[in-house]
């Protein structure tokens, strides 16, 4: 890992407006150098139906961005779209500095924040994928940028000329990976044989989600007011007001254009959302981009195939200045306003969930045969135990039992008294 405090990086943003919507995204990649410790000294933009093939800028644009380099005297250019193989080896050739995309950007960014094994390992295989497909645009780039901004994760090793050193230790982290999944698997399936219920957090990157957890559980995830603050994977335990104790786990946060690369390479971390019961969708209300944030997740939510859901959407920092009303989004099950950082709304929160975890379920009092051991210890792993009484005629229990459950316990159903 380097110190980016040793030598100030100091940037040029560029980008091309082709939908008439570019403020917006270039202060989001501002955010993203923010994060990277990077000073923005300024930006230039263009109005293009699409880049140009071979520089990205159109020449005028490119003579106007090197006026600026002499005004500025940036150590480094970072263009808000993947850059092509050749639009790399052509920049490179024109500027006498570090030229980087939002691509390498975020998984640079991804490099510094990883602090699980998983984490470090999942990024890593991001970045060698992206850059097998781009090293003969990437040498000089590569020895320009040294041992700073867009080098970390896979070491300072001459990646650009040794595509067979790539490949290797491509596979050595894809089977090191399928090894993790093997073990999340297992965990899964014993989280599943012992009934437990799991709610996810997403939402858009710095909507609070890792806030939430903390005000929920007292857990001590860390938070920051900047872009992808936490990376892994967190699940705590937390009880709801009925006093049913299920997981709530917090996941990375989405992006818009967030890399496929990276997409790949977290599936096994993003699949855990396919085991979840219920998403809690959280929406930074203050954010005047809220509603484009939403869209973002909820496709990406769908790409994963898990936007069928049920979704409790939690509106974040209302203590802030909210424009009203708030959005509306059809496939919520539940919306609660609230604020992670007063408190204000976490109870209603916690009801939403529990509504959805009582959705299904029934209490019933059943009354096992001593003889039939199996069915005791199918309540033991299956049911909620809310009363055990051993009594002369077998083992009494009030539970809380799901479809499943309770169909299998239909024939030892008592009336309570």
């Amino acid at each position: 890992m380097h110190d980016l405090k040793k030598e100030e990086v100091v940037a040029l943003l560029v980008g091309l407006d082709t939908d008439g919507d570019i403020e917006t995204s270039m202060e989001e990649l501002a955010e993203l150098a923010a994060t990277a410790g990077i000073r923005v000294a300024g930006q230039l933009t263009q109005k293009r139906e699409r880049p140009h093939p071979a520089t990205y800028l159109g020449k005028g644009k490119l003579d106007e961005l090197k006026d600026l380099m002499w005004d500025d005297e940036p150590t480094m250019l970072i263009f808000n779209d993947e850059l092509s193989p050749a639009q790399f080896r052509n920049l490179t050739d024109k500027f006498d500095c570090a030229i980087i995309d939002r691509t390498l950007l975020i998984l640079d960014i991804f490099a510094f924040g990883a602090n699980s094994a998983e984490g470090k390992l999942q990024v890593e295989l991001a970045q060698l994928r992206y850059r097998l497909s781009r090293l003969s645009g990437m040498g000089k780039m590569l020895s320009r940028l040294g041992g700073g901004i867009g080098t970390r994760g896979p070491g300072e090793t001459k990646l650009e000329t040794d595509r067979r050193h790539i490949r290797n230790r491509l596979t050595n982290l894809e089977n090191e990976l399928k090894e993790i999944r093997k073990n999340r698997e297992t965990m899964r399936k014993k989280r599943e044989k012992q009934g437990a219920f799991t709610a996810a957090l997403v939402g858009y990157t710095n909507a609070g989600k890792s806030s939430i957890l903390n005000l929920l559980t007292a857990a001590d995830t860390y938070v920051a007011d900047k872009l992808f603050a936490t990376l892994d994977t967190t699940v705590r335990r937390i009880n709801l007001p009925g006093g049913a104790e299920i997981l709530l786990s917090d996941t990375v946060g989405f992006i818009e254009r967030l890399p496929h690369h990276l997409v790949k390479a977290f599936r096994a971390t993003l699949e855990e959302l396919n085991y979840a019961d219920v998403l809690i969708f959280v929406v930074d209300a203050a954010n005047p981009q809220r509603e484009q944030h939403m869209a973002v997740v909820m496709k990406t939510l769908d790409d994963l195939d898990i936007g069928e859901k049920q979704i409790i959407i939690a509106y974040n920092k209302m203590d802030k200045d909210v424009e009203l009303p708030l959005p509306a989004e059809n496939r919520a099950a539940k919306v609660v306003e609230m604020s992670a950082k007063t408190g204000a709304g976490a109870d209603s929160l916690l009801a939403a969930i529990e509504d959805i975890y009582n959705s299904g379920k029934t209490r019933m009092a059943v009354l096992i045969p001593y003889a039939e051991s199996k069915v005791a210890a199918f309540i033991h792993e299956h049911c909620e135990i809310l009363v055990e009484n051993h009594e002369e005629q077998g083992t009494f229990f009030e539970v809380i039992a799901d479809e499943e459950a309770k169909n299998r316990l239909a024939g030892y159903r008592v009336t309570m008294v």
